[in-house]
């Protein structure tokens, strides 16, 4: 299923992405998930609920969570959340190294 939009949860976020680097592998792996999300916004792997790290629920309200792989072993996050017109939404939420990532799901 195609979402109706794709955003960056807040506007930090979009900043920092836009000022990464064009030739940036982060970046250019970024611009590819995104291009991928267009069309299918399923392609992540879905975590389950009871592995959520419950510091992203209670930042960002969030009920569902998606992972993608970029170069260099990063991870993009992402959740998928209905408009007011009952069609998907993809919000990006962060991206990191997989140090951060581990850290974060508790490896």
């Amino acid at each position: 299923m195609k979402p109706s939009k794709i955003v960056f949860i807040n506007p930090e976020l979009e900043k920092a992405f836009e000022e990464l680097d064009k030739d940036d592998p982060v970046k250019k792996g970024i611009v590819k998930v995104i291009s991928f999300l267009k069309e299918d916004a399923f392609i992540g792997r879905r975590v389950k609920k009871e592995l959520m790290p419950k510091e992203l629920i209670q930042k960002y309200d969030i009920t569902n969570l998606w992972i993608c792989n970029l170069p260099s072993a990063w991870r993009m996050l992402y959740s998928l959340s209905p408009d007011e017109e009952l069609k998907i939404v993809a919000l990006v939420l962060d991206w990191m190294n997989h140090k951060d990532y581990e850290r974060l799901f508790k490896f």
